[in-house]
């Protein structure tokens, strides 16, 4: 490529020598020096030369091969974000929320696996609520979060955690301690009310009173699935200069849309509702034609 790739430092470059390769497709193959350059061009490369239908495969596979995977995807994303100027076409544009998608994808699944696999060494105290399929342990939840530097993901993950709960058939709660989906709710307003002091100190507002809590959500009378479309048509389909009228990546829109809204009745958005609208390739969940608020109308 003419365009001079600016780089990422990956802790983790895994690659091989054309002879050496056992999948010519996912490989990154470097005959010469692994430097950084060469790893970060061999990398995006890949991202130009694979169809998007591959693109998950291609991640599976390179994440298959690492020690510490999150560590990989985040940078890898770094990657992307600085050498934007690559992806200024509205065809390279699609290619790229199709990257930021996966990746976003991979490390919720990454991170959410990590939960369940200590049940056994949890002991019974620290665990809220039990079913035949899972536990709910916010002991464990809260170390999970200590590992997570986004405070968005992590407000991503108590909101999920918090709708499965109050969803799931639950056989036994321990009275002893709080209540599952209750700690997630309390975890998230802290989350937002340190967010705000940490704004107020950064523009030197001063501080009159540090018991903030969250704004009062706003209420959508209308569709979900309205009320997501819109969203979906400023991120996914209108553009200006070629650039999407709203950038942002999907996992903080989600958290965005579900912290801001409640439905018309009052009632809490489903992040799974508003992941599942958001993906392209379910158009059978957003609203049909003669349904549609449509943006581009008002634009």
């Amino acid at each position: 490529m003419e365009y001079t790739v600016l780089t990422v430092s990956f802790v983790e470059m895994v690659v091989t020598e054309t002879s050496k390769s056992t999948n010519s497709q996912f490989d990154i193959i470097l005959d010469e020096n692994t430097t950084t350059q060469n790893y970060c061009n061999g990398l995006l490369n890949k991202f130009f030369e694979l169809p998007l239908s591959n693109y998950s495969d291609f991640i599976n596979y390179q994440v298959n091969l690492l020690v510490e995977p999150c560590k990989w995807l985040n940078k890898l994303e770094k990657l992307i974000c600085r050498n934007e100027e690559l992806f200024n076409s509205k065809k390279a544009l699609f290619r790229c929320n199709k990257i930021f998608h996966l990746i976003e994808k991979k490390q919720l699944e990454l991170q959410s696996s990590s939960v369940p696999n200590t049940k056994e060494c949890t002991p019974k105290k620290y665990i809220n609520a039990e079913n035949e399929d899972r536990h709910f342990s916010f002991y464990e939840l809260k170390k999970q979060l200590e590992i997570i530097p986004c405070d968005n993901e992590k407000i991503i993950i108590l909101t999920k955690e918090q709708f499965e709960y109050q969803q799931t058939n639950i056989d036994f709660i321990n009275q002893k301690i709080p209540l599952y989906d209750e700690q997630c709710r309390k975890e998230i307003k802290q989350i937002y009310a340190l967010q705000k002091l940490k704004t107020d100190f950064e523009s030197g507002k001063p501080i009159v009173n540090s018991n903030y809590s969250p704004f009062n959500k706003m209420q959508f009378n209308g569709n979900i699935n309205q009320l997501v479309d819109i969203f979906y048509q400023l991120h996914r389909e209108l553009f200006v200069d070629g650039k999407s009228y709203i950038d942002v990546n999907t996992n903080d829109l989600i958290s965005w849309i579900v912290n801001t809204f409640v439905d018309k009745d009052g009632n809490e958005i489903s992040p799974v509702t508003v992941e599942t609208i958001l993906k392209p390739s379910r158009g059978d969940k957003r609203p049909k034609p003669h349904k549609r608020i449509d943006i581009d109308k008002l634009l």
